[in-house]
């Protein structure tokens, strides 16, 4: 055992989280954003394995038609040693609470968790027994702010359908401190090349079995000590992207001790009224957990990392204008660097599942359709408005839609078809607020299945990479749960200067060919003027 792993003193053991740790790679399917609530009868357009409840034609799940998968073999996923598993309390303890799901938060009631992983370099004198202690002391103090996160799921007493947080004194984090071997090299997992997602997976901890936990968290320590992984597992229930990238700012900023805090969480459901009865209709329209089917993911499965620069992004705009002109659309639509990002991914991620060949539109004909659906934050569209910092669940979809072969168009016109149905589905987003539309939201993601989509998890708003515990900023963050459902992930580049960064997980076949329709778009933006 290691020096610094010796100095760890744990307090309360939770005996059933190494064992699950070790059997971490065979679990089921996290979500992307909408996915459980897809049709089981939804066939996935690569057809290489059955759909699911949870992911269905989410994303190029592994392979092109025209391109079955190879028989690359992929290599073992590192050891992972469990030296301390610890359940940390808040302090001082609240009282026993519970907060009802609303009808935001019931949408992801039977949701596999979702997981994000941060990867830290460290530098050669780092004091890992110092690191580590200080991560779990400064633990305390965010987990009492947002102690509903130590708390469970329930079943509220009494009712058969309404559910619940329930805090109890006594209630838990799982706060794991584990170590890999040497294949788990810093350089190779922050890298953004294609890296085996088994690898990632190994440093991302799964919920407490046994229950409806939470919240799990788990640091491990990299081959040679020159880096560190955290990894976070977050019941989408609980709260939103939004909410716990805040817990996590609160607790970097505990950690380093910093003077100016996030401001706390307004934990308070009674905020989001609920006059047109949508709880019942959500709850009504949710699948069960007995009609879910997990899909187990390949063996081989990559995950890379895409950057779309400022400059990239200014030029995907700049088609987006001059196509609007030429085509005499009025207005033109909307292009942000998040419309842009969207846009130009959606369009080559298309192109791609037309195995990398460019598609000229023809005319006269229907032509089948497809969706990118993603999450909107409607914290400020309530009426009343919740607060910015309101702790819960409030995001609706967004359902962009488009002819498959316009969106597979080489040029000027895949990129606009894709930008201008994004930010349309916005607007579209934007105007439902508070009318009979939302009641269909669930309806309409299973209609949309049918046509095969590609969905998106992550916000650059959610500013992962200054998430700084004191030894560094982020070198990566990734969304590993998407790895299972094929969705994308979008974040702030961690350059700092404005570009965008697209996580996808892939096969190895499948991920060559997106690659190239990705640097082929790239080199066509900077070619063309």
């Amino acid at each position: 055992m290691p020096e610094w792993a010796q100095s760890l003193k744990p307090k309360t053991a939770a005996a059933v989280l190494p064992t699950v740790l070790q059997r971490r790679l065979a679990t089921c399917l996290p979500p992307s954003p909408f996915a459980h609530l897809l049709d089981r009868r939804s066939q996935n357009t690569y057809g290489h394995r059955q759909a699911s409840t949870l992911a269905v034609d989410m994303a190029m799940a592994a392979t092109t038609p025209d391109h079955p998968a190879g028989a690359t073999s992929a290599s073992p996923p590192p050891r992972l040693r469990v030296h301390d598993t610890t359940l940390v309390q808040p302090s001082p303890s609240p009282p026993e609470t519970s907060l009802p799901l609303t009808f935001f938060d019931i949408i992801w009631l039977h949701s596999p968790p979702v997981e994000r992983l941060f990867l830290y370099r460290l530098a050669p004198d780092a004091d890992v027994s110092a690191i580590l202690s200080n991560l779990k002391a400064s633990l305390h103090q965010a987990v009492r702010a947002f102690y509903p996160l130590a708390g469970r799921i329930r079943l509220t007493p009494g009712t058969s359908d309404r559910y619940e947080l329930h805090y109890t004194p006594g209630d838990a984090v799982a706060f794991t401190v584990a170590e890999c071997d040497d294949d788990a090299d810093i350089d190779g997992l922050a890298a953004d090349e294609p890296r085996e997602v088994t690898k990632l997976a190994t440093l991302v901890p799964p919920l407490p079995e046994g229950g409806h936990g939470l919240l799990a968290l788990q640091a491990t320590v990299l081959s040679e000590r020159r880096g560190l992984a955290i990894g976070v597992t977050v019941h989408h229930a609980a709260c939103d992207g939004s909410g716990s990238t805040h817990f996590l700012h609160t607790w970097a900023a505990a950690c380093v001790g910093a003077e100016e805090r996030p401001a706390p969480p307004v934990i308070d459901r009674s905020l989001l009224g609920d006059t047109r009865g949508m709880y019942d209709i959500f709850i009504q329209a949710a699948p069960s957990t007995d009609e879910m089917e997990f899909v187990k993911m390949s063996d081989d499965q990559l995950f890379a990392t895409f950057t779309l620069s400022t400059d990239d992004l200014r030029r995907v705009k700049g088609v987006v204008a001059d196509e609007a002109a030429r085509r005499g659309a009025a207005p033109p639509p909307r292009c942000s660097s998040l419309v842009a990002t969207l846009g130009f991914a959606w369009s080559c991620y298309q192109r791609a599942k037309e195995g990398g060949r460019v598609v000229v539109s023809g005319s006269g004909e229907e032509k089948p359709r497809t969706c990118l659906l993603f999450p909107v934050d409607h914290r400020s569209r309530m009426k009343p408005p919740l607060p910015d910092k309101y702790f819960g669940n409030c995001v609706g979809p967004a359902f962009g839609v488009a002819p498959k072969v316009e969106l597979a168009e080489g040029g000027a016109g895949g990129v606009f078809t894709a930008c201008a149905a994004v930010s349309s589905a916005i607007d579209e987003a934007v105007r439902e607020i508070g009318t009979p539309s939302m009641d269909t939201w669930l309806d309409r993601i299973r209609e949309v299945s049918a046509m095969g989509l590609l969905s998106v998890a992550g916000s650059p708003r959610f500013r992962v990479y200054e998430m700084d515990f004191g030894f560094g900023r982020p070198a990566k963050v990734d969304i590993v749960s998407v790895a299972r459902t094929g969705a994308v992930a979008v974040a702030e580049s961690r350059s700092g200067t404005g570009g965008m960064e697209v996580g996808v997980s892939l096969q190895p076949a499948g991920m060559e060919t997106f690659r190239k329709c990705f640097a082929d778009g790239i080199a066509w933006l900077h070619q063309r003027s």
